[in-house]
């Protein structure tokens, strides 16, 4: 009897091993394991011991689920104190190597944003009808008119504060997440997207720039355009990643890369989001004093370069080498 109890508990052990040692694994480097994970975790050791104990209750397989099942106890309940630091930990260490990691994307982005803008710079230069093909009548009318009257950004004016920002930010917001979902048009959809804008852009600063106001503009327009348009081309590279996901699922099954995909472009967009919110503010509050001193306006707008800077491109670098050495044996 005895002995028939001990094959059993063998069988038990060795149709459980692997499953036992990945708990352990995540035990030993719990920040791999969600909390959903760890609580189903436990579910199942419980299940396990369970059984050891109405089958085999003297063995060493109890004490050895009981020291683990405690182990995940304990992880679960320090998760959910974790929680509330969960949104620092996003925008110190999550959204800043999600966006390391996908730099070429980013730098797709850009080039496609930047060559779509020359064509709308050169086809605007070479053709006067263009700008009102883009643009429409009434926009290209109004600023003519409003050039006329000594106020080429007077179309900052028009809106009141609230509703403008309210307007731009909730648009931009938009743009980024149709740039995002367009991705799963395996990156076409997004390309043509940042596309789209480019031109957009690259006619109405040739339009100025015809019109003789081009500097009147760049003091004006960059002071909420920096944020705005810099975060289009993140959530360009954004939906690039999803796109690529698709295509190119590298060692995994395309279902579970497009998954892992999708979670990062998705980090990058909900990342993106205040953004937008100060984007909007400044235009619908800050922009519209076009008459505020150059060397004011030039340094809002150097902040706003200075902060894309450190936050997209240097940050990233100081937390993945962060990570890198608390990782490091000892």
């Amino acid at each position: 009897m005895a002995n028939g109890r001990q094959m059993r508990e063998i069988t038990f052990v060795q149709k459980n091993a692997d499953k036992w040692k990945r708990f352990e694994q995540l035990l030993k480097a719990p920040g791999d394991a969600s909390a959903d994970e760890l609580a189903q975790l436990f579910i199942e050791l419980t299940d396990d011991l369970s059984y050891a104990r109405t089958f085999f209750p003297k063995g060493k397989t109890v004490r050895y689920l009981n020291n683990l099942t405690a182990g995940v106890h304990r992880n679960i309940y320090r998760n959910r104190k974790e929680e509330s630091g969960r949104i620092l930990r996003f925008w110190k260490e999550e959204l800043p190597l999600a966006l390391l990691a996908h730099r070429r994307e980013l730098v797709v982005s850009a080039v496609v944003t930047l060559l779509a803008t020359m064509i709308g710079l050169v086809s605007t230069y070479n053709d006067d009808t263009f700008v009102r093909l883009i643009l429409g009548d009434q926009y290209v009318n109004m600023t003519l008119h409003n050039i006329d009257e000594g106020n080429p950004m007077g179309v900052y004016k028009e809106m009141q504060q609230v509703d403008m920002f309210l307007g731009i930010t909730v648009n931009n917001v938009f743009v980024a997440f149709r740039a995002f979902a367009f991705g799963l048009l395996l990156s076409m959809g997004t390309i043509w997207v940042l596309f789209q804008n480019g031109v957009m852009l690259g006619a109405f600063f040739g339009f100025l720039f015809q019109n003789g106001v081009v500097r009147e503009s760049m003091e004006t327009v960059w002071i909420h355009g920096t944020l705005e348009i810099f975060a289009i081309v993140v959530a360009g590279s954004a939906g690039i990643v999803v796109g690529n996901s698709i295509l190119f699922p590298d060692t995994y099954s395309r279902m579970e890369s497009f998954r892992r995909g999708a979670r990062s472009g998705l980090k990058i967009i909900i990342g993106l989001v205040p953004i937008f919110i100060v984007a909007g503010f400044l235009e619908g509050f800050v922009t519209r004093y076009t008459e505020m001193p150059a060397l004011l306006s030039w340094a809002i707008i150097g902040s706003e370069a200075a902060f894309i800077v450190w936050y997209f491109f240097l940050y990233p670098r100081r937390v993945q080498s962060r990570a890198a050495l608390s990782s490091a044996p000892a």
